[in-house]
């Protein structure tokens, strides 16, 4: 099943996001009046969301949920309602993780889980003061952490990586590692170090991981997209290398370089296959901005040599 927004993008939690109406956040009187009419997403303590009867991710009401807005994130604006998060322990059953939805749901369903999943880990995980330990209370409708102790404030965690097509012209570099289904090949992806230029973190990734050199004035961004596992922006290049031999690192199993046709026939097969027995290497699901660099990769490639 191909993921591909309305706006053309190939991969998934991009298309449907939410105006996130920062104006709202300090306006409390404003939220209470939006709730009856608004939006309830209730993901479980594993960030998992319930299921509607047709498959697809149920949502309350406020008015059917109760209470009101505190105590809740205030997710945004969108489809003529405000949406809100919260959590709580899940009686409904089937649930359905992030991965699932974004094959099997609508785009903008699986857009909005992507954006609570991200702000329910960030709850989770940042409950304490980095500073000098004292809690954290949330406001602002969950969008900002202050310190009970110190008084500091604290903001949603984004962790930047870059992921790159590597190509020497006539080839792409992929990898796999070792925890992988056993066909699995993709691109190579790294987080962004402090004082680093994308740019840079596409050479230094690539050199670790491979003993490949990138030419970094060759490296050019092509797309981002959310990548909430649990809270990271995917940021999208292509760049060329040196035709050197790879040699995978610490944390690859195996890394080489395809061609045209490898690569073609790899985006032919069933990516639903990479865990079964087979012929030739499998590509990442089209849930995944690694896909779209790869078709990309292969679609510039053909045209330059037709």
């Amino acid at each position: 099943m191909a993921v591909v927004a309305a706006d053309g993008c190939p991969y998934a939690y991009v298309e449907g996001a939410l105006d996130r109406a920062d104006h709202l956040r300090d306006d409390p009187v404003a939220l209470a009046a939006l709730w009856p009419a608004a939006g309830v997403i209730v993901l479980d303590p594993d960030g998992l969301a319930p299921l509607d009867t047709h498959g697809g991710l149920h949502v309350w009401s406020g008015a059917d949920y109760g209470a009101g807005p505190e105590g809740c994130t205030f997710l945004g604006l969108g489809a003529g309602r405000a949406w809100f998060l919260t959590e709580a322990a899940q009686t409904q059953t089937p649930r359905l993780d992030l991965r699932q939805a974004a094959l099997q749901w609508p785009a903008w369903q699986a857009t909005l889980f992507a954006q609570a999943r991200a702000l329910q880990h960030w709850h989770r995980q940042y409950r304490f003061c980095p500073r000098c330990g004292g809690a954290l209370r949330f406001i602002r409708a969950g969008w900002l952490g202050r310190c009970e102790q110190c008084g500091s404030d604290h903001y949603p965690r984004t962790d930047q990586a870059v992921i790159a097509a590597i190509t020497d012209g006539p080839r792409l570099l992929l990898a796999r590692q070792a925890g992988w289904p056993q066909r699995r090949w993709s691109v190579l992806a790294g987080f962004v170090e402090p004082g680093e230029t994308l740019e840079q973190t596409v050479v230094r990734e690539v050199r670790e991981e491979t003993g490949v050199r990138v030419r970094v004035q060759t490296a050019r961004y092509l797309g981002s997209q959310p990548w909430p596992f649990p809270g990271a922006l995917m940021l999208g290049f292509i760049a060329e290398a040196e035709p050197d031999t790879p040699h995978p690192g610490q944390e690859l199993e195996a890394a080489a370089w395809f061609d045209v046709e490898a690569v073609r026939a790899a985006l032919a097969r069933d990516w639903r296959q990479a865990d079964q027995p087979g012929e030739g290497i499998v590509l990442p699901p089209p849930l995944s901005i690694a896909r779209y660099l790869i078709q990309t990769w292969l679609d510039r490639r053909v045209s330059a040599t037709a």
